[in-house]
């Protein structure tokens, strides 16, 4: 009875990791885009980044269920370490990569213990407030940021030793996208295994999680730091594509606007922060062209239909588009967990 049921587990396993048409697809265009796109690499760019960071808090908001209004902490902190890094000579992209990944991941290990006391709204203010103290210090500590002037003096060596930055963006842009498709594939992975579907059980009732066997204060620190390391990463490629870091990386809007993509995609579905930043740029880009002054009230206009008329419903359509993909793609959206499911797991 037990093999019967360890084998049904490994067998859905397979088959939500398994990626469908829909999904190749959708990076396929992408790709298409460094070739019929030339124009846009720029713009493309802050998109890639964006999906990321984006990425990053869905994996701690959609699939652990831990509410975080200062996401930018880690994505700041990151875009510092690799700028500084750079500054002082290191130039090489990578090595700036696998640092900022790891001061964002040590930050995020550090304050996991203190988000997971409390309530949803005890969450809430505990991650503003490190986002907070992180951009006061960035403030006073003038000598290394650059403070309100900025960290200036970046510069960036070719990737791989071959491929330099280039004016228009293409380097950056593959860059950029080449970095986001390979967490994303990470990401993607973690959230079919055992593992993430542990953290659904946690989100759906930690108290049942709990009580089956689940270590969920252990499955919850895990998840924070490896989420803190990615937004480290995203504000790393931000650092090195532009060549600058301003106090603006950890402002307060960046954990909103990440939100707001979030809310335009869907939350707990890896795909939604990357449609989320496609849409939410357009908008920014065509409305800012369009009405200067007052496109921020034309996107909250617009979030305020897409709550009215159902977000939920929204996406449902956009999925019965690729009708062999559903499967796959409602695989990574958070669904209430068999009892079985979360025992064997």
């Amino acid at each position: 009875m037990q093999s019967n049921t360890a084998d049904k587990v490994r067998s859905a396993l397979s088959r939500r990791g398994r990626w469908s048409l829909g999904e190749i697809a959708f990076w396929l265009v992408a790709a298409g885009t460094l070739f019929f796109l030339p124009e846009r690499h720029l713009i493309l760019n802050e998109i890639a980044i964006i999906g990321l960071f984006a990425l990053s808090l869905d994996l701690i908001l959609g699939y652990a269920g831990i509410v975080s209004l200062g996401h930018a902490a880690f994505f700041g902190l990151g875009a510092y370490a690799a700028g500084i890094l750079a500054r002082n000579g290191v130039g090489d992209p990578l090595v700036g990569l696998g640092v900022a990944a790891i001061a964002a991941a040590i930050l995020g290990f550090a304050t996991s213990f203190l988000v997971l006391r409390g309530s949803d709204l005890t969450k809430l203010m505990v991650t503003l407030g490190v986002a907070l103290v992180l951009g006061e210090l960035a403030n006073k500590m003038s000598w290394l940021t650059g403070g309100a002037d900025g960290l200036q003096g970046i510069s960036m060596g070719p990737i791989l030793g071959l491929f330099e930055f280039d004016i228009f963006g293409t380097v950056a842009y593959t860059y950029s996208l080449v970095v986001t498709f390979v967490l994303f594939v990470l990401a993607r992975r973690i959230v079919v295994s055992p593992y993430g579907l542990s953290l659904r059980s946690i989100h759906d009732n930690p108290l049942r999680a709990r009580a089956v066997g689940i270590p969920v204060n252990r499955r919850l620190v895990t998840i924070y730091t490896l989420a803190a390391a990615y937004a480290g990463v995203a504000g790393a490629l931000l650092a090195q594509t532009t060549q600058f870091v301003s106090l603006d990386v950890l402002a307060f809007h960046r954990s909103a606007d990440v939100m707001l993509v979030l809310v335009i995609g869907g939350v707990g579905y890896l795909y939604s922060g990357l449609i989320g930043a496609v849409v939410f740029k357009v908008l920014q880009d065509v409305l800012s062209a369009w009405t200067p002054q007052y496109w921020q009230f034309w996107i909250g206009l617009i979030l305020v239909l897409i709550v009215l008329a159902g977000r939920e419903r929204l996406t449902d359509r956009i999925r019965a588009l690729w009708p062999r993909s559903r499967r796959s793609l409602a695989a990574d959206s958070p669904q209430p967990l068999q009892t079985t499911t979360a025992r064997e797991v």
